[in-house]
């Protein structure tokens, strides 16, 4: 047993076990090929339905049948991971041309999950038919099943390009895609251009192609430019919105009513999360929310009042809701079903085009050789007619009829076996009228495609008819290829804030030692008026109005921001700061002041480094804040100035003041900054900004103290600093 162990680098071995799962996971399951624009179960599955024979015009088969006959020959999966992707392409919220027929639950855009495989049934839709057409006539290739019992088709013959027209999503190792659903006259409109100018660009293709179709409708506000862009780079994104009406009721007063939902947004989930921002008072223009849909979708908004401005509204609720959503474009596709690749649009289609030709190749070599097949079989029978009864003769005579047939007329094998195969009813003369007219038939047919197999013009001509024929059937003519997604011109200037609606008035805010907030009426309060619970005292007094947004820098080096109207008022002792914002247990607030836009910041952490940030940089959108000042694991921020000034001002735990001209600090969005002064065994205390000519001035009791001529500290960056004049404060603060 010893001699059979070979010693293997773990992290080699390791290596190559995972570049083959990643390998097959790209290309066996995640990503789908540009040609078909299946995935292996999509393929799979629609061919075990085809196999069944589930066809439009029969009758329907329960699912799990089916489910069971595509783990069992071809996809050695779970049932549930079958289903799913089965009940997804009969959904026609989902999908834009759905692939399945299904009868029975198969869930809905609330989110509502499909019966069981057990009580659905389904069949093929007539699209579907038009992605396996020609299956049986040697288009594809095929390949052996996970054991080699069955075959199955490696790529299907695909008459319309399935990848652009229902889109795809997966997520595969390192690599995922994400394709948007389009409508397919338009993408017919755009191949046979293609077909025309092979060279065409991608701005003359977007002319066709104007952007996605969705199932659910909806309304896409991007920019031409920004939609070019995303086709011609294979990488973008598209911003959708509902679409809804204004709904007169009279005396003044209206409804809004959304009639479509942005793609792939669960209706319940939406109302959901409406109801939770009307209940947050973040939405202050809503008065009520319901839902009235039935088959159709129809959710009805109320304003608060008549006054409301409908747009005005609709800008609020795109903001904090999913009535408006970003679909991604990752058009990374496996080129040929082997190598993955993101292609843009004018790629997709010319592999399509490829395809359909390689198609057409197989499709003409196969019935031409079926056409000589039956054309050496007539032209044995033709023989036979014209020496019917020697024929008779040597079949009733020989001892081997067969062989003296065909050293007398040198007929083939095939020939000599029709003819001794001939029924008595087939000597009459009308079939041998039916013969040779068949015969001539197959004669021309087999001449055309001779002509078509060596000119290429005519392969593409014949392509472009055959891409009409689909137009035809599912374009924008027909109820389900009309375009359901519009086009909008996008809003000239970002939403109007929900603040603006808020009442101006005067605050002082009040945090404590211990971090609990709250917000007094007015400007005109004395600080030793305001009480504090047992054990905690005053910190930071700051006044603003309730419009404003209080900016809040922690220790650990990250911006949290608040709205001033969503601080407790001065009732009790107000509520922690904690509640408000995801601030770490084992970090503090280090400062705490109104957001004046346009103004710019200085950030410092305890070891010296710092720079300086605009303020707008550092507002965060969520309560987890913004990481703008990154410090060390045994550091902390433990300064933040406002820019007033030209130069800069820096005191240390071991009473050294610096001061160096503002022009030496960088401005950055974030990160750990310059060194700002330096320290043997000691840190960063405070940081200041101030006028030169003016002097530096710090506070002092209750009294200002000012230092006019600071030439004697004055340095460059990063250098150690002097003792500060006399009177400077012993904490070391400004």
């Amino acid at each position: 047993m010893a001699n059979n162990i070979i010693p293997v680098d773990f992290s080699d071995a390791l290596g190559e076990r995972y570049f083959a799962y990643a390998l097959s996971t790209i290309t066996s399951r995640s990503l789908p090929d540009v040609r078909d624009g299946l995935k292996p179960v999509h393929r799979r599955l629609l061919f075990a339905m085809l196999q069944l024979r589930l066809d439009p015009k029969s009758g329907f088969k329960k699912c799990a049948r089916v489910v069971g006959d595509v783990i069992g020959k071809y996809h050695p999966h779970g049932d549930t991971a079958v289903y799913d992707a089965m009940v997804r392409l009969a959904q026609s919220f989902s999908v834009r041309y759905p692939l399945v027929d299904g009868q029975g639950n198969f869930g809905s855009i609330d989110g509502d999950n499909p019966a069981a495989m057990r009580y659905t049934e389904a069949r093929l839709t007539e699209i579907a038919l038009e992605l396996l057409a020609d299956l049986d006539k040697d288009t594809v290739d095929f390949q052996p099943n996970y054991d080699g019992s069955e075959s199955e088709p490696a790529v299907l013959p695909a008459a319309f390009p399935n990848l652009l027209a229902n889109g795809s999503e997966g997520i595969a190792v390192g690599m995922a895609t994400s394709i948007p659903p389009h409508n397919l006259g338009e993408l017919c409109d755009a191949l046979l251009y293609l077909i025309k100018s092979p060279n065409a660009t991608i701005s003359k293709l977007c002319s066709f192609v104007q952007g996605p179709d969705f199932p659910t409708g909806g309304i896409i506000v991007d920019t031409p430019a920004a939609i070019h862009q995303a086709y011609e780079t294979g990488k973008g994104s598209f911003r959708v919105r509902a679409k809804w009406e204004k709904e007169e009721l009279g005396m003044g007063m209206y409804n809004i009513v959304i009639t479509e939902i942005p793609y792939q947004v669960q209706k319940s989930k939406l109302i959901e999360k409406i109801a939770d921002a009307f209940k947050a008072k973040k939405l202050a223009l809503l008065g009520n929310i319901r839902d009235e849909s039935a088959e159709d979708i129809r959710i009805v908004l109320e304003p608060k009042s008549r006054t409301v401005d409908p747009e005005m509204l609709m800008e609020s609720l795109y903001k904090l809701t999913d009535l408006e959503v970003r679909i991604q474009l990752n058009m990374n596709v496996l080129d040929k079903g082997i190598t993955p690749k993101v292609m843009n649009l004018r790629e997709v289609l010319r592999a399509f085009l490829e395809h359909k030709h390689d198609v057409l190749i197989r499709r003409s070599n196969h019935r031409l050789e079926q056409i000589k097949r039956r054309l050496e079989i007539l032209e044995g029978l033709l023989i036979a007619y014209l020496n019917l009864d020697e024929i008779i003769r040597i079949i009733r005579e020989e001892d081997e009829p067969k062989a003296k047939m065909m050293k007398k007329w040198k007929l083939t094998d095939v020939q000599a076996e029709a003819i001794l195969n001939m029924r008595l009813r087939q000597l009459r003369k009308l079939e041998e009228i039916e013969i040779k007219t068949e015969h001539d038939a197959l004669s021309k047919e087999k001449k055309a495609i001779n002509a078509l197999l060596k000119d290429e013009d005519l392969r593409w001509e014949a392509i472009g008819g055959e891409i009409k024929a689909v137009k035809e059937k599912f374009g924008q003519k027909t109820v389900l290829g009309k375009r359901r997604t519009q086009f909008s011109e996008a809003p000239i200037s970002d939403v109007v804030s929900i603040e603006a609606f808020v009442e101006k008035e005067p605050i002082t805010i009040f945090c404590s030692a211990m971090g609990w907030i709250r917000a007094l009426r007015g400007h005109n309060i004395e600080a030793g008026e305001v009480k504090y619970k047992e054990g905690d005292d005053a910190r930071f007094v700051v006044k603003g109005y309730t419009t404003d947004k209080l900016l809040v820098f922690a220790t650990d080096g990250r911006f949290f921001t608040i709205g001033c109207d969503k601080l407790p008022g001065g009732k009790g002792h107000g509520e922690p700061v904690r509640l408000m914002v995801d601030l770490d247990q084992n970090h503090d607030i280090c400062r705490m002041h109104i957001h004046k836009p346009g103004e710019k910041l200085i950030v410092a952490s305890s070891d010296g480094y710092g720079f300086m940030v605009p303020e707008e940089e550092v507002l965060a959108q969520t309560k987890g804040g913004k990481q703008v000042l990154n410090v060390g694991k045994d550091d902390k921020a433990v300064a933040c100035c406002k820019v007033d000034g030209d130069h800069v001002a820096t005191i240390g735990t071991n009473r050294k003041l610096l001061v160096f001209p503002l022009s030496e600090l960088p401005e950055m969005k974030r990160g750990k900054g310059v060194r700002l002064q330096k320290f043997k065994e000691a840190s960063l205390s405070d940081i200041k900004t101030f006028t030169m000519v003016q002097g530096l001035s710090w506070q002092l009791g209750d009294r200002v103290r000012t230092e006019a001529d600071m030439r004697l500290w004055l340095g460059t960056r990063a250098a150690a600093g002097k003792l500060p004049p006399t009177g400077f404060p012993r904490e070391n603060k400004f």
